[in-house]
């Protein structure tokens, strides 16, 4: 899926070299919880080992959202920093970067993807994700 088009004129695309980094990064850095504070180096190397999603006003072509994935192509997916421009919210578009991405990564043969929220519990939860079915099995390395 190299782009998608809804009829109220936005565009989702796959493509990185579409990425507005400067956008993205100050998005990430000023404004999402996840993300204060990280490097524009930090991000750029993130986009560069990731499947980036990004939506875009079909008549200026300016970024909006943004949202992107660790994975293997095959197996797994972590879907982390999604992030719509606070002017855009309330047009669903956050719901629609996250079904195409449940639909790019399920083409793809992707049957896990993980991710983790302090507050948009109820977004990802209509768009089928639900808490660990079994956390005891689950760790993590927190190297801060």
């Amino acid at each position: 899926m190299p782009t998608e088009d809804r009829p109220d004129g936005y565009r989702l695309s796959t493509d990185p070299g579409r990425i507005d980094l400067d956008r993205v990064h100050h998005w990430l850095s000023t404004d999402a919880y996840w993300a204060i504070g990280r490097s524009r180096e930090t991000m750029a190397a993130a986009i560069a080992g990731s499947v980036v999603f990004g939506i875009y006003r079909s008549g200026d072509g300016a970024q909006v959202a943004f949202a992107r994935v660790v994975t293997d192509r095959a197996t797994f997916g972590w879907l982390c920093d999604v992030y719509v421009d606070r002017a855009e919210r309330g047009r669903g578009l956050g719901r629609w970067l996250v079904d195409q991405v449940r639909t790019e990564l399920a083409e793809q043969g992707v049957r896990r993807i993980l991710l983790a929220t302090n507050d948009a519990h109820g977004l990802y939860a209509e768009a089928g994700f639900r808490p660990l079915a079994v956390p005891t099995r689950w760790m993590e390395l927190d190297q801060r």
